[in-house]
């Protein structure tokens, strides 16, 4: 008799993470006990302990993977920030090398990893490249694969929210290219929904886009709207976005990774799953605002 999903091993990874963190409380709603992987378990709140297995592990300790997974029938994979040499690219393909080596050494059925729009490109999108490498590493295995292309995190906004105060939203993009925005918290609801389904097999694809395509000018004009004051969305050039990292402290490695998103996205981009009822998740930036930034 084959085993439903509440009785399937479910095990996932950034578990306090903007979407590993929804994933874990719906997989618990759902009457599952998943197992999370943690580098510092001691972070994890006294309530979900309860509801699931923690286990300590570094990510890009490929045995130490495969030893946490042992078991398991399904698997959450998001690639940590991971920086060899300070280079993103090459810290997310080492995480994936542990994924897939898991996948293949332990026999998980399937996996749902947690990618980006524009990985579809393979190389020239900056960090997105080592998404990229670890969707590679996870087809390589001949497992079940679903890839979720997600778009531009309405989180992102937090880390320029002294900016935002202050009446402007600086960017890189122009001020005209529309793009998918996303609630990181509707791409764990979609995580979650695939990790419990059988519905699914083979290699798979799925993008998550949010319910609609903004500017950066329409992202100022909804944010003026929700927080009360005038924000304006202002273009910096390549060379100030890299001067402003270099200032923060990032290595070349980190700024060419983060430089290279706008610079690989911004012109004649088009993704390869579009926009449809299956990729367009229902919070509003609007809404998001509201809740997160007044």
């Amino acid at each position: 008799m084959e085993q439903s999903a509440h009785e399937k091993r479910i095990v996932v990874t950034t578990p306090l993470g903007h979407v590993g963190s929804r994933v874990v409380r719906l997989l618990v709603q759902a009457g599952v006990r998943p197992t999370v992987l943690m580098r510092n378990p001691a972070r994890l709140d006294p309530a979900t302990r309860e509801c699931v297995e923690v286990v300590q592990v570094d990510q890009g300790d490929p045995a130490a993977v495969v030893a946490a997974t042992r078991g398991a029938d399904r698997l959450f994979w998001v690639d940590p920030p991971a920086l060899i040499d300070g280079d993103p690219v090459a810290g997310y393909a080492r995480m994936g090398e542990s994924a897939a080596r898991a996948v293949t050494e332990n026999g998980i059925e399937a996996t749902v990893f947690l990618s980006s729009v524009g990985a579809e490109k393979r190389s020239g999108a900056g960090e997105i490249d080592g998404l990229a490498r670890t969707e590679e590493l996870l087809d390589a295995t001949g497992a079940n694969v679903l890839h979720l292309r997600c778009s531009y995190f309405f989180t992102n906004l937090l880390t320029q929210l002294d900016e935002i105060r202050a009446g402007t939203l600086s960017t890189p993009w122009p001020l005209d290219h529309a793009m998918p925005w996303v609630d990181p918290r509707d791409i764990g609801e979609v995580a979650a929904a695939r990790l419990l389904s059988g519905a699914w097999s083979g290699r798979v694809v799925q993008a998550v886009h949010g319910p609609e395509d903004l500017t950066f000018a329409d992202v100022a004009e909804i944010l003026s709207a929700e927080i009360g004051r005038d924000v304006t969305a202002v273009r910096i050039t390549d060379d100030e976005l890299r001067a402003a990292l270099r200032s923060a402290g990032l290595g070349a490695g980190q700024i060419d990774g983060i430089a290279g998103m706008s610079k690989g996205l911004s012109s004649g981009f088009v993704a390869e799953d579009e926009r449809s009822i299956r990729t367009t998740t229902p919070t509003t930036l609007a809404a998001w605002a509201r809740t997160h930034l007044r």
